[in-house]
């Protein structure tokens, strides 16, 4: 079966929740979506702004802090917010690239310490943080320890290999810049290189179910893992995917029965968050984000800005201000179009009032350095 283009977006949107606004609570949401990029606190709000009817964020922060979704180093190295049934499987599946990049970091191997003390250390640090300890108290844990100081960027290491989640350190998202810790409570398979691939296959499984249709590309770069380990995981899961062809004839690979709506299905306008992972789950992101628009969205720094989504690809970029949002279109929108994301605006403006009405507005640098917008306006909040 050949699917096209447009076909692929829809699908994607379908499975993100994205062509229409879902009545699910937060749990059951994150596990349809897998997994919410939560580097920058207040995005898993407002992705999930952006799916459910009705949201509400102390929801989420009811679930963050009695740790039924979790917050955690994962794929390509950044936090996610992730169900905690989810969580040693896909620590599993990232082990190899956690243990290669962390402990193979400058930063760790210049401290002196081996890999073999790393794990020393980790299973000593899981016991220390049966209860959340912020950075301060791991770094004293780490001296009291070894006998001497460790370097920061060191520490910083360790902390994203072991298997800790991060603990909600309060407003206005649950977390702040203040960063707290606490053991997984299930510690999952570290560094064993000869175990079965298992959590590898679970996550691939739960990302087509998320993302698919989608190649063995699309998958290693999702996770960021080694391409061979992904098409060795597929191979052993064939009996559980089922192959399409896509449009340029690279073979896809999905779950049977997962949506695929029809591609002439409508899709409403979505201001969408930073690091959203429909922008970031495939090689050729050219399934949401137009090539020509790519570089005006992530930025030199890997900064992925706030997004216009328009029939389902993006059209351009947002930020808060004090009068609302302003949106800057890559070219040139329909006066209807203009008017849903203008209903999208005063949504997202009284969502945001009783939290952080200026969210994000430490990156408006990138406004002030310039956004190659054909046309911007302020759609107010009220």
């Amino acid at each position: 079966m050949v699917i096209s283009a447009r076909a692929l977006n829809r699908a994607t949107l379908a499975r993100q929740l994205l062509l229409g606004r879902e009545s699910l609570d937060v749990e059951e949401a994150l596990r349809r979506v897998v997994a919410l990029q939560a580097q920058q606190p207040a995005s898993p709000y407002i992705a999930l702004w952006n799916r459910l009817r009705g949201f509400d964020p102390a929801d989420l922060d009811a679930a963050l802090a009695d740790r039924r979704i979790v917050k955690a180093t994962l794929m390509r190295l950044t936090l996610h917010a992730v169900h905690v049934e989810d969580y040693r499987s896909f620590r599993e599946a990232m082990e190899p690239t956690l243990r290669s990049s962390r402990l193979g970091d400058a930063r760790f191997r210049s401290s002196g310490l081996t890999a073999e003390d790393a794990d020393a250390l980790v299973a000593g640090l899981r016991r220390y943080v049966q209860r959340p300890r912020s950075s301060a108290e791991l770094g004293e844990w780490f001296e009291k320890r070894l006998g001497r100081p460790l370097e920061v960027g060191a520490q910083r290491m360790l902390r994203q290999y072991a298997p800790l989640w991060h603990a909600p350190t309060g407003g206005p998202w649950a977390f702040t810049n203040r960063l707290s810790y606490v053991a997984a409570k299930e510690r999952p398979a570290l560094g064993d290189s000869q175990a079965p691939d298992e959590g590898l296959q679970a996550l691939l499984l739960r990302y087509l179910a998320g993302f698919g249709p989608a190649s063995t590309a699309d998958m290693a770069q999702f996770a960021l893992v080694h391409r061979p380990r992904v098409r060795a995981a597929v191979k052993a899961l064939a009996d559980e995917v089922e192959e399409l062809q896509g449009p340029d004839g690279t073979v896809l690979y999905d779950v049977p029965g997962a949506l695929r709506p029809e591609e002439d299905v409508p899709a409403p306008p979505r201001l969408m968050a930073m690091w959203d992972s429909v922008l970031l789950a495939y090689a050729d992101r050219s399934r949401v984000i137009p090539p020509a628009y790519r570089k005006h969205v992530t930025r030199v720094n890997g900064d992925v800005l706030p997004t216009l989504l328009v029939d389902g690809q993006v059209a351009g970029v947002w930020r808060a201000t004090d009068g609302g949002i302003e949106g800057g279109a890559f070219h040139p929108l329909p006066e209807p179009v203009w008017e849903a994301l203008a209903a999208e605006a005063r949504s997202l403006v009284a969502f945001l009032a009783a939290r952080d009405p200026r969210a994000y507005a430490r990156y408006d640098h990138w406004w002030t350095k310039g956004v190659p917008a054909a046309e911007t306006r302020l759609l107010p909040g009220d």
